[in-house]
C-alpha cells in the first residue's frame, strides 16, 4: 500500500468529479475556501467547480482531465472535490490510473465512486471523510476535526479515532457557520453477531474498503470493481473489513445490493461489516435496517457494527481505503484504529 503524505503548508486542489457548485451554495464554498486558508493551507481552484448543468459540473472527460491535471501538478499536495452528486461513475473510463500519483483524494457520497476504484487499481490509499464544504465552520467537533491528523499519519504509523458523543439527525443549512453540524442526538454504536444476536462487545480487523453503497454497487462487474485484484496485489492475505454508507437506499434495495456484492465475491474473506447512519431512511414492509444487518451477518457468518460515525449523518471519521483497521465496540461506544502499513 502507498499512503500519501501531507506536508506542512499544504496546497489543496479543488476540482469537481461529480456535481458542480450550485449558485445558491456559492457563499458556503467561498467560506470553506477562506477557512482553509486561515488554517494555513493554500487553495488552487479549477474554475470548472462553478459550472453545473444536467447533474454535472462538466462533461465526464473534462472532469477526468481536471482531476488528472491536479494529480500531475507538483504545486498541489492533496485534492478535495467540492462535494458529491450523482454521476462520478462517468469519469472512470477517462482516468489514466497509471498516472495517478500518491496524493490524498478525499470526500464521501458520490466521490467514493472514485475513491474505491483508485485504491483497488493502484494500491494508493484514499480518504472517505467530510467534504470541504463541511469543514467551513470556525469550530469543529472532535470527530470531524480529526481529519487532518489522519491525513498527516505517516507510513508505518497508526492513528485512533473515538466514537462521537452526539450526531446530527437532520441537515440545517441555516445553522450558523461557527459550527456547521447541529449535533443533537446521542450516538450509540450497535452490533450484531454472526448468529444474529445483539453484541455488547466485539472487535475485528482487516484491510479497509468501502464507500457509499448507492454508487459503488454500480462498480460490480466492471474493471473498476476488481476486489480480487486488490487482494492479490496489495494485501498479504489479510481479511477485508468493509464499511457501507447508505445515503438513500430503502431497506429492500439495501439488501438487494448487499446480496449482489456477496454474489460478486466482494465479501470473500471478510472479517466484519460497518454501517454508517442511514441518510434518508425508508423502511419497506416492516423490514427494518437492523433486520437487514442481522440477515447479512447470519448469511456471511460475521459480526456487524452499525450506526457508526461516517456517511450522510455527521459527524464522520476519516476512514482510509487500503489501511489496515481494527474496530472495537464496548457497550455502545467504539473506536477505530488505522495502521498505515
Amino acid at each position: 500500500m502507498q499512503y500519501p503524505q501531507l506536508p506542512d503548508n499544504s496546497t489543496i486542489g479543488i476540482t469537481p468529479v461529480s456535481n458542480g457548485i450550485f449558485s445558491s451554495a456559492k457563499e458556503m464554498f467561498e467560506t470553506a475556501f477562506t477557512r482553509m486558508k486561515e488554517r494555513g493551507f493554500e487553495v488552487i481552484k479549477n474554475e470548472m467547480i462553478w459550472g453545473h448543468e444536467k447533474a454535472r459540473a462538466a462533461t465526464a472527460k473534462e472532469r477526468a482531465e481536471g482531476l488528472m491535471a491536479m494529480m500531475e501538478d507538483d504545486r498541489i499536495d492533496f485534492i478535495m472535490p467540492p462535494w458529491g452528486g450523482h454521476l462520478a461513475i462517468e469519469v472512470l473510463e477517462y482516468l489514466d490510473f497509471e498516472r495517478i500519483k500518491p496524493k490524498w483524494l478525499t470526500g464521501y457520497s458520490d466521490i467514493s465512486t472514485l475513491l474505491l476504484p483508485i485504491t483497488l487499481r493502484t494500491g494508493i490509499a484514499t480518504a472517505h471523510m467530510a467534504n470541504i464544504v463541511d469543514l467551513r465552520g470556525q469550530k469543529m467537533d472532535e470527530v470531524t476535526a480529526k481529519w487532518s491528523d489522519v491525513l498527516e499519519t505517516k507510513q508505518g504509523e497508526k492513528i485512533t479515532q473515538q466514537a462521537s458523543v452526539l450526531y446530527q439527525l437532520e441537515w440545517d443549512h441555516e445553522h450558523p457557520t461557527e459550527m456547521v453540524f447541529n449535533l443533537t442526538e446521542n450516538t450509540k454504536w450497535q452490533a450484531i453477531g454472526a448468529e444474529g444476536q445483539p453484541l455488547h462487545e466485539v472487535k475485528f480487523e482487516g484491510r479497509i474498503l468501502g464507500g457509499c453503497i448507492d454508487t459503488i454497487r454500480h462498480l460490480i462487474g466492471t474493471p473498476y470493481g476488481n476486489v480480487p485484484y486488490f487482494r492479490e496485489h496489495f494485501t498479504q492475505g489479510e481479511q477485508v473489513m468493509w464499511y457501507i454508507d447508505d445515503s438513500e437506499l430503502d431497506t429492500v434495495d439495501l439488501k438487494r445490493s448487499l446480496t449482489q456484492m456477496k454474489y460478486a465475491g466482494w465479501f470473500k474473506d471478510t472479517s466484519g461489516l460497518l454501517f454508517g447512519r442511514v441518510g434518508k431512511p425508508d423502511i419497506k414492509e416492516d423490514y427494518t435496517y437492523p433486520d437487514v444487518y442481522r440477515d447479512i451477518a447470519k448469511e456471511l457468518n460475521i459480526p456487524v457494527i452499525y450506526d457508526v460515525d461516517f456517511g450522510h449523518k455527521p459527524p464522520q471519521m476519516a476512514i482510509i481505503n487500503g489501511a489496515y483497521g481494527m474496530i472495537e465496540l464496548i457497550e455502545d461506544k467504539g473506536r477505530l484504529t488505522q495502521y498505515f502499513i
